[in-house]
């Protein structure tokens, strides 16, 4: 077994945004997909024997559920929902912030799971009241494909303030005090087989009962086990909707407001961090001004813009920032525009703002201590070849690419072949590297100083603007119901 890839299948779906800082999605739609999925692959590929099977998720998300596991209202996601705020105010003054980086590894922040537990207890008492598991997407297909109600210890790890990385176990105090009535997972590492699929799963999606299925973990995390990013010294990049990065640590670091976690396997040790859009804002970029062009186009006129996009400057904050500067209220900005810039030039400062986030992130790395020795892009974005090299001509990063950039999907394959003893280290194989120009180091250089400059210019301005939208979207105290697709 090589790790040659069979067959793909892919599903588009919809997020809610019933508020400005309101993420959320109906849990029934993951089952849905994931049986829908498996189905077609099966169909696509006659004769073939499913052995094991991985599973991974957005993450972390907050789903409530009932003894059953029935979800009792949509599932609140990661970092780019941002409700919480005055929780993690409460928490911190209650248990102490400095306590809870000590224990945690991590600072409360919009990517932490306990505030938003907390926010559904202060405004969803009902719902909180019924409330008996704590689901995240990859633990809820875990459930309905085996039964079994677990969670693996990286999502736990990121479940902040309720697990203990230390002793690796749910921090009991802290969990009685935010969960209340919900019934703590059993806790399992994302590699090992967390259970079998049941009579009823097979009848649902065709596969052979009692195949197993490992506990799975988060889609960033199974994306740097599909390119092998997960050695000491390897920070996998991830392009996408959002973008995130993994770094290999050799021990455990806290460096708020990136997030210490553990990693998918025992010993293993994170730095992490993620900012909450990226190809999102191309996507908002195309359907906004792109006059029915495609990202090809859009592509090719960024690339004739040149560097630095015809003298504008982005800020990529368009629905708050998650690390470095972890503000909820940052928006995006756009300075130095003209009657002349055209579409092109917008697309390709977005490309050079999402580009000088990841820099700043890379930055909050090596303060932390973290090493840096490789930098492994993976995901959709990495197609784009214009917006790879533009992240490596700001960073001055070599970046390694592979064959396969499906990403999470392909790592839980590694992990669930793994599972069952296959040595998965010939797989994936890598493909060539994105070299930065060093002659645009300095042009570049300026733009980043202007980049840093322009955030904290705006800063409170954007805030004000935060504030006004918040109140300008519940005039009557009704929520809008806003649907947009997720690639």
């Amino acid at each position: 077994m090589d790790g040659e890839l069979l067959a793909t299948s892919t599903l588009s779906h919809e997020v809610r945004y019933p508020r400005p800082g309101h993420v959320e999605m109906d849990a029934s739609v993951w089952w849905r997909e994931c049986v829908g999925i498996i189905r077609g692959l099966l169909g696509s590929s006659p004769g073939v024997d499913v052995e094991a099977i991985g599973v991974s998720g957005m993450g972390p998300c907050t789903l409530l559920a009932d003894e059953h596991g029935e979800p009792l209202r949509p599932a609140i996601l990661y970092g780019v929902d941002t409700r919480a705020s005055a929780q993690i105010e409460q928490l911190n003054s209650r248990y102490g912030a400095a306590s809870i980086v000590e224990r945690c590894r991590s600072a409360l922040s919009s990517q932490a799971v306990g505030p938003k537990l907390a926010w559904v207890a202060d405004h969803e008492p009902d719902v909180f009241a019924r409330a008996r598991r704590l689901l995240m997407p990859s633990s809820y297909l875990v459930a309905g494909l085996t039964g079994e109600y677990v969670l693996d210890h990286h999502s736990a790890s990121q479940s902040v303030p309720l697990y203990d990385p230390r002793s690796g176990r749910w921090h009991e105090p802290w969990w009685d005090e935010l969960a209340g009535p919900i019934a703590p997972p059993r806790l399992c590492w994302s590699g090992h087989v967390a259970g079998s699929v049941t009579v009823e799963a097979a009848a649902a999606t065709g596969l052979r009962p009692g195949t197993p299925v490992t506990a799975g973990t988060v889609d960033a995390w199974a994306e740097a086990i599909s390119v092998d990013a997960h050695n000491p010294g390897d920070l996998m990049l991830m392009y996408g909707t959002t973008m995130f990065l993994v770094g290999t640590v050799t021990e455990p670091l806290s460096a708020p407001p990136l997030w210490g976690t553990v990693g998918l396997h025992p010993g293993s040790h994170n730095l992490a961090g993620g900012m909450a859009t990226s190809g999102a804002i191309t996507a908002w970029l195309r359907d906004l001004v792109g006059g029915g062009a495609g990202y090809d186009e859009l592509a090719a006129a960024a690339e004739a813009a040149g560097p630095g996009a015809r003298g504008l400057a982005m800020l990529p904050y368009f629905a708050g920032e998650r690390t470095p500067i972890d503000d909820a209220d940052a928006r995006g900005v756009v300075a130095g525009l003209t009657l002349s810039h055209t579409a092109g030039d917008l697309y390709r400062a977005a490309l050079e703002a999402t580009a000088m986030g990841v820099r700043h992130n890379l930055e909050a790395f090596t303060d932390a201590g973290a090493s840096i020795e490789q930098v492994v892009a993976v995901g959709g974005g990495t197609q784009s070849r214009l917006w790879a090299q533009i992240v490596s001509d700001v960073t001055g990063r070599h970046q390694r690419l592979h064959a396969y950039s499906v990403g999470a999907s392909y790592g839980s394959a590694r992990l669930a072949a793994g599972a069952i003893g296959i040595d998965t280290g010939s797989w994936n194989a890598p493909t060539g590297e994105v070299e930065p120009n060093r002659d645009l180091a300095d042009d570049y250089d300026e733009l980043y100083r202007l980049y840093r400059e322009l955030y904290a210019t705006t800063r409170e301005l954007n805030h004000a603007l935060a504030s006004r939208q918040r109140r300008a979207s519940e005039p009557t105290g009704e929520a809008t119901d806003e649907h947009l697709p997720v690639p």
